[in-house]
């Protein structure tokens, strides 16, 4: 009867410990949670970027690796429209270069119309070797629009991003095949 008396002002303690807790150190861990993130990360060409740019997410906690993948595919596409944007920029500043951006422009339009919509609905439909197809056009795009120019262009910085985030995408979706 002594034990049950303890057992039983236990449990209330740990009931009353619970309800009392503040809401902010109380964690609901996700099966897939950060560990997974780390997993499949190591496995890219560029660990730290593959984590950074997935943990920007939310979604990214509680995601399997086709949804990291879609993740990623977004990340290209948002990566591509800031460079369309600065691409329109100079060429509103009046630039040397307009053939040249213009060029670049129709790389990432063709990023942005062809290799995010096809790669996406891939990782949708379970067909990885097309959205890893798709994401390496746009890691060719990128490189394309770079190399176009006889030195560094305006564009460096947007394309390296370009490069590595599809580079880390395409490494992801590898892992599902």
């Amino acid at each position: 009867m002594a034990n049950l008396k303890h057992l039983s002002l236990i449990c209330s303690i740990l009931v009353l410990a619970t309800i009392s807790m503040p809401q902010g150190h109380c964690r609901v861990f996700q099966p897939n949670d950060v560990k997974l993130i780390e997993e499949t990360c190591k496995n890219t060409s560029h660990p730290d970027l593959c984590i950074k740019l997935l943990e920007t997410d939310p979604h990214s906690s509680s995601a399997d690796v086709n949804d990291l993948a879609l993740i990623l595919v977004n990340v290209i596409k948002a990566k591509a429209n800031d460079t369309m944007n600065k691409i329109n920029e100079l060429l509103k500043g009046g630039a040397d270069e307009k053939g040249l951006l213009s060029s670049c422009a129709n790389k990432y339009k063709a990023i942005l119309e062809g290799d995010v919509p096809l790669a996406t609905q891939a990782l949708q439909s379970g067909k990885p070797e097309v959205a890893a197809f798709e994401v390496s056009h746009s890691v060719v795009e990128a490189l394309s629009c770079e190399d176009d120019f006889t030195e560094k262009s305006p564009l460096f910085d947007e394309n390296n991003v370009m490069i590595h985030a599809a580079e880390v995408t395409r490494d992801i979706i590898i892992q599902l095949l």
